[in-house]
């Protein structure tokens, strides 16, 4: 019988050697963190390598479509029914599922809120969670929650997975790493992650404190939008995705695994580190993305496109062209059309826009919607720029001009958003925003030409 070298024990979490990546969204990815580890031409054999269990982590139900269908065999330590125990409820107060819909707040309004500031108390990943929106049922997944986070701290012996959710992360200030059961994954502001449902991971603060946003999304996968006669290029490439190696721990220690299931938290106590995959194949698995990459498009000649030529990512609904949640990105850009309003129109929407900035200036909104900021335009209010925007952009000299120093991002979904307690009671909501269009004038005076 072939001998094979005993794991390697990773005490002080996953080595340097780890940091590092493979290209692509939704590839077939196949990764070993020993050399042998991983099967070849066969998912199930007998015996595994180095007396590995087998096991496949399905993110799409068995007979979906092959175009569609996700999942990942992972090869571990300890097969993952290892990695749970005997399950005790614990209440995470500020981190809200749908439907939460609160007779006493109102959430039909424009509202706008300052950054959430840091608290005084340690948080964790788990414990700076803030829920701002919900939207849909977790139930019948379908729709989506926004949230903040806030963290000092990192997990120690502590993990976490979602059975409702794939999570989106938008950090705006600090780095966060997620060590998950496929791989490390460093992230800094003006890059995004995606966590898959049913992922293990904790989550290590490098440098803090750390904040950002975060949109859960309970219905299908973000994808990438199709891009109809725009055609193979632009937008967010698929080689700019990338998804972590193989990387595993083998360490006995008493630890806590949380899992979040059907809007509710569930603890468990196991005596070892749950991120025990040493190799892994498929194409269900965690990635970044550097919106730095995200390659805009727009008008080259007259008026103004609608923001859905700024997707990143969709989680498609059961309406064609309709989504459960688009992750929209308005970065610096050129801006060269003529004879055309340049900002953002005057508009109301059949789907619900939640903002958030990451740095820089909005050009609709030049005043008020400060860094780590978030606003909320819900479903068929109306909204656009203020009068300084509007006055700007009405009266500019229309030569070419590239918009900078700006990050500003959108989470959009066809479901109403309703307000959490935190975000009516707590949250540093600006009152005056509604104000912010008190001034805009009567321009009409019945007699032709413009004014």
């Amino acid at each position: 019988m072939t001998e094979y070298p005993k794991p390697r024990t990773l005490r002080a979490g996953p080595v340097d050697r780890t940091r590092s990546y493979m290209p692509g969204f939704s590839n077939d990815f196949e990764t070993e963190a020993l050399p042998g580890a991983l099967p070849q031409g066969r998912n199930s054999p007998q015996k595994a390598n180095y007396g590995l269990y087998g096991e496949q982590l399905s993110g799409t139900a068995f007979t979906a479509p092959s175009h569609q269908n996700e999942r990942t065999w992972c090869y571990r330590i300890r097969p993952s029914v290892k990695h749970t125990h005997r399950f005790a409820k614990i209440d995470l107060p500020y981190w809200k599922s749908a439907p939460l819909v609160d007779p006493d707040i109102v959430s039909l309004g424009q509202y706008r809120w300052d950054p959430v500031p840091h608290a005084d108390t340690p948080l964790t990943w788990l414990t700076g969670m803030r829920t701002m929106t919900t939207a849909g049922d977790v139930n019948t997944q379908v729709g989506m929650a926004s949230h903040i986070y806030l963290v000092t701290e990192s997990m120690v012996d502590a993990y976490f997975y979602s059975s409702d959710s794939e999570l989106l992360v938008v950090p705006q200030e600090g780095r966060l790493r997620f060590c998950t059961e496929l791989g490390v994954i460093d992230l800094e502001p003006q890059e995004i992650a995606i966590l898959p449902r049913g992922l293990v991971y904790r989550v290590e603060v490098p440098d803090g404190p750390a904040r950002g946003f975060v949109c859960e999304n309970y219905g299908q996968k973000f994808a990438l939008p199709g891009r109809g006669p725009i055609g193979a290029n632009c937008m967010a490439n698929r080689r700019d995705f990338k998804t972590p190696v193989a990387a595993f721990e083998d360490r006995d220690a008493p630890s806590t695994v949380t899992v979040k299931w059907a809007g509710q938290f569930h603890e468990t106590e196991i005596g070892h580190s749950p991120l025990d995959v040493v190799a892994w194949h498929g194409n269900y698995a965690p990635c970044k993305y550097d919106l730095r990459t995200y390659c805009p498009i727009g008008a080259v000649l007259f008026d103004h496109p609608d923001p859905s030529i700024f997707t990143v990512l969709t989680a498609p609904s059961g309406i064609e062209g309709t989504a459960n949640i688009d992750f929209v990105l308005f970065r610096d850009r050129w801006m060269v059309a003529e004879d055309t309003f340049r900002p953002p129109w005057y508009h109301k929407n059949v789907m619900s826009e939640l903002m958030g900035n990451i740095f820089g200036i909005y050009d609709a909104k030049p005043r008020g919607f400060v860094p780590g900021g978030m606003s909320l335009h819900n479903m068929m209010l109306p909204h656009g720029p203020d009068k300084a925007a509007f006055e700007g952009a009405s009266n500019a000299d229309l030569k070419a001009e590239k918009l900078e120093n700006t990050m500003s991002f959108m989470f959009e979904t066809r479901f109403p958003q309703h307000l959490t307690p935190f975000a009516a009671q707590e949250a540093p909501l600006q009152d005056d925003y509604i104000d912010c269009w008190a001034d805009l004038e009567k321009k009409f005076d019945g007699t032709p030409g413009v004014k």
